[in-house]
């Protein structure tokens, strides 16, 4: 049954661009990098920072040589130390002895990531363990604000705003009840081509982070509120209809199937982040240096992540001298060789391909180029299905499709078969194709693939097929 409702939702043009990055870095660095912990209190002295070979640069040229094409640093984690001298507290980097009080990092990274093509952004802890008026209400939503309003404003064109929703009880022993809307609206209005991220309207979270992924992740998901009247307590907050958060489970393993939205009055385009670091931890330790992930985990990740409809944050964390460890480096290094060697070569561009009759202007040729173009059945129904061939045998391990997600999310269910021998044989199956699905195969040996869509809520959009080796 074709269901028109649902192609309605699509992305917003900053969801789109971030989902088009695909693949970026969060870098976790603070206090904690000097005193070896997780999370801070809040006591600890600015005495402590000081990463005297700090080096930005070699950060983003690491982090470019994986294929990333953003960085997220952490400008103030949960402990409340700055990396940027602010004007609202003295707990920050102007308080150290890096640069004899006159360094701001969030200044060099960003400048960085200019220099090298990298998108720069940012992540601001709503949690701060140092301020006296945190759990006070309004006097500590107007001291964030003003931190996010410098972020917001000194650093040059910022990607992403990324919160998370840690809260621990205030001095006074209350929590604090943020502000989100009021933060929002400060992002919306200084940063508007930004995405605000997992405590945010723009993207969310997948629901841990191991690096694990939904088989079927959806990007059209139920709009969901929260309860008003909790949230309006001890804050001043409005009925606007505007602040509406989505509250998705982390364990629901099925976010947007057409049974789950049947029901659903309001709908939201809603992607999904996979975050994971690089190490066990978020934060460097000198007793993990030998424990950075195996090439082999990191391609696993990245191929269930950016391969299943999601983006990918991998963390990076700096040493207390202030460079990526050389373990860390070589891992990258390996991993954008990896993803050069995978995927530079689309097999699909030498196949005669042929596909069920097209919509005028979207022919299977649009499927083959890496523009905005894309191929669109002429018939609304399904199936339709896409048969590349080669004169002969190829053999290849990964196919990659990808929807036109301006057009919304249409696939439901696809088949991939390979003709073998002169017999074709279903080789996989799945259900979500989305931005891009990466299909992940043992080495196989075909002189053509057919490309089955079976079912989908309309004509089904699809933007490019490659075909690696």
């Amino acid at each position: 049954m074709l269901d028109h409702r649902l192609i309605q939702i699509v992305p917003s043009p900053h969801q789109k661009a971030l989902q088009e990055m695909e693949f970026y870095a969060f870098v976790h660095f603070t206090v904690n990098t000097f005193t070896d912990r997780e999370w801070g209190d809040g006591s600890e002295s600015p005495a402590v920072f000081n990463p005297e070979k700090l080096d930005a640069d070699q950060w983003v040229q690491a982090i470019k040589a994986a294929g990333m094409k953003g960085l997220i640093l952490t400008c103030k984690h949960h402990d409340g130390f700055c990396l940027w001298p602010s004007k609202h507290t003295a707990h920050s980097v102007a308080a150290s002895p890096w640069k004899n009080g006159q360094g701001d990092v969030v200044a060099e990274v960003s400048a960085a990531c200019r220099r090298a093509g990298i998108r720069f952004g940012v992540y601001l802890s709503p949690w701060d363990r140092h301020e006296k008026c945190y759990g006070t209400g309004k006097e500590y939503d107007d001291y964030f604000v003003a931190q996010l309003t410098e972020l917001m404003t000194n650093y040059g064109d910022i990607f992403c705003a990324w919160f998370d929703g840690a809260c621990g009880e205030g001095p006074n022993g209350k929590k604090q009840v943020y502000d989100w809307p009021r933060y929002y609206e400060v992002i919306r209005r200084l940063q508007p081509g930004a995405t605000i991220h997992i405590c945010g309207p723009d993207v969310r979270w997948c629901g841990n982070e191991a690096g694990d992924t939904r088989e079927a992740e959806w990007s059209v998901v139920p709009l969901r509120t929260q309860d008003t009247e909790k949230i309006k307590e001890n804050s001043q907050q409005s009925d606007d209809e505007s602040f509406r958060q989505r509250r998705i489970s982390a364990s629901d393993q099925d976010l947007g199937s057409r049974e789950i939205l049947a029901n659903e009055p309001d709908l939201v385009w809603y992607p999904a982040e996979v975050d994971t670091s690089i190490r066990p931890s978020w934060f460097w330790h000198a007793s993990e240096d030998d424990k950075v992930r195996p090439l082999e985990k990191l391609i696993d990740i990245y191929e269930k992540s950016v391969g299943g409809n999601a983006t990918l944050l991998l963390n990076i964390p700096p040493t207390s001298e202030g460079l990526f460890h050389q373990h860390d480096v070589a891992r990258l290094q390996q991993f954008g060789q990896y993803l050069a060697d995978c995927y530079g070569d689309n097999l699909a561009a030498s196949a005669a391909v042929t596909a069920s009759p097209a919509a005028p202007g979207h022919d299977i040729g649009c499927a083959l180029t890496a523009d905005e173009s894309y191929y669109l059945p002429a018939q609304e129904n399904v199936p339709a299905e896409i048969t590349l061939a080669w004169p002969e045998e190829i053999t290849f391990r990964r196919i990659v499709l990808q929807e036109q997600i301006s057009q919304s999310q249409r696939v439901e269910r696809y088949a991939i078969d390979a003709l073998v021998n002169g017999q074709w044989r279903e080789i996989a199956a799945g259900r979500v194709i989305g931005h891009k699905r990466i299909v992940v195969l043992e080495k196989t040996a075909a002189q053509a693939i057919r490309i089955r869509i079976e079912d989908a809520r309309v004509a089904p959009t699809i933007r490019f097929i490659g075909v690696y080796a």
